[in-house]
C-alpha cells in the first residue's frame, strides 16, 4: 500500500498533467483534502517535485498563499541554462545522476551518453576527498552541460 507521500505525487502528478504542465493550487486545500499538516505537503514538493526531476515550485504564503508547480520542457536550452545554474559550485553524485537520469527520459541524451557521464561523475572515477569531490564533480557536470546546450544553440534549438 502507497504511502500518504505517494498518495499526494501522484495526485498532483495526474493533476499537473490535466492543467498542461502547470497547477496551481492552494497548500491547505491540499492538506484539508489528505487530512495531513501543511508540512506533509511541503515534504512531497521538496522531495518529489524538484528540477533534478523536471519541475520547477513556486510557493507564496499567507492568506491568498499558492503553489506553482510547473513541468519543465527539458529540451528548452532555459531548462539547460537553469540545471547549470541549480548546479552551483558543488553537487552531490545522487544529485548529478538524478539531471542525467531526466536528460535520458526527456531526450536530450542517449542511454550510452547517460551512462558515459555517469561514469565520468561517478566517485569511484572521481577519487578525491569530500568536499572537492563534488566541487570537481559540479566543474565536469557544468561542461557536459555547456556542450549540450552549444550543440542544441548549433542545431538551431529552442
Amino acid at each position: 500500500m502507497p504511502n500518504l507521500a505517494d498518495v499526494i505525487e501522484n495526485f498532483l502528478k495526474n493533476l499537473i498533467e490535466e492543467a498542461g504542465n502547470i497547477l496551481e493550487i492552494q497548500r491547505n486545500d491540499l492538506a484539508s483534502r489528505f487530512q495531513c499538516a501543511p508540512s506533509q505537503i511541503n515534504y512531497v514538493l521538496a522531495t518529489r517535485f524538484t528540477l533534478e526531476r523536471g519541475y520547477i515550485v513556486e510557493s507564496r504564503r499567507g492568506g491568498g498563499g499558492y503553489i506553482r508547480i510547473k513541468k519543465v520542457r527539458i529540451s528548452d536550452d532555459e531548462f539547460i541554462k537553469e540545471v547549470i545554474d541549480c548546479i552551483g559550485d558543488s553537487i552531490s553524485s545522487t544529485k548529478a545522476f538524478d539531471l542525467i537520469n531526466i536528460l535520458d527520459r526527456e531526450g536530450i541524451i542517449n542511454k550510452r551518453e547517460a551512462e558515459i557521464m555517469k561514469a565520468a561523475l561517478n566517485k569511484r572515477t572521481l577519487e578525491i576527498p569530500l568536499p572537492e569531490r563534488d566541487r570537481i564533480r559540479a566543474r565536469i557536470f557544468k561542461a557536459m552541460l555547456t556542450a549540450l546546450l552549444n550543440e542544441q544553440i548549433e542545431k538551431g534549438g529552442n
